[in-house]
């Protein structure tokens, strides 16, 4: 059974959490972006997002390894990123992206899962995610349309 999550609590636990100060957040995209997003606001810093293709929507690796769609742009001057992403259970996505950070000082962060700070170490069920939710409203959405022709 999976746990539902809303934004309230997120927020919440985001604003009470210890976080080192770092130059940029980089959102891993999909999962990634909204808390990465709430993070950079909360530590006024930038934010990129980092896609990286993995897992589909049900959660099922799509690849053998995550591909990277593209290297970030990291300002000059970065020497210390936040890299966030929803959830780590095997650690290849945020592996595969550290590679890529391999100059900078990363701290990763999740919200369940394997990271150096997560933050709800205590959640072990699957979780229903206030954007994953919303994702598959709008992809059922395009799907009625194509369907019907609009």
């Amino acid at each position: 059974m999976k746990v539902d999550m809303g934004f309230e609590r997120i927020s919440e636990a985001i604003r009470e959490l210890e976080v080192p100060k770092v130059d940029l957040v980089i959102g891993i995209g999909r999962g990634g972006v909204v808390p990465a997003s709430l993070l950079a606001y909360r530590l006024g810093c930038g934010l990129i997002v980092m896609p990286i293709n993995y897992r589909d929507d049900e959660n099922q690796p799509q690849h053998d390894v995550p591909r990277i769609d593209g290297h970030p742009a990291i300002p000059a001057g970065v020497r210390s990123i936040l890299l966030v992403d929803d959830v780590s259970v095997s650690g290849s996505t945020l592996q595969a992206a550290r590679r890529i950070l391999a100059d900078y000082h990363v701290t990763t962060l999740v919200l369940k899962g394997k990271a150096d700070i997560v933050v709800f170490p205590h959640i072990s069920s699957c979780v229903n995610w206030p954007w994953n939710s919303e994702l598959s409203l709008t992809s059922r959405r395009f799907d009625i349309l194509e369907s019907t022709g609009g």
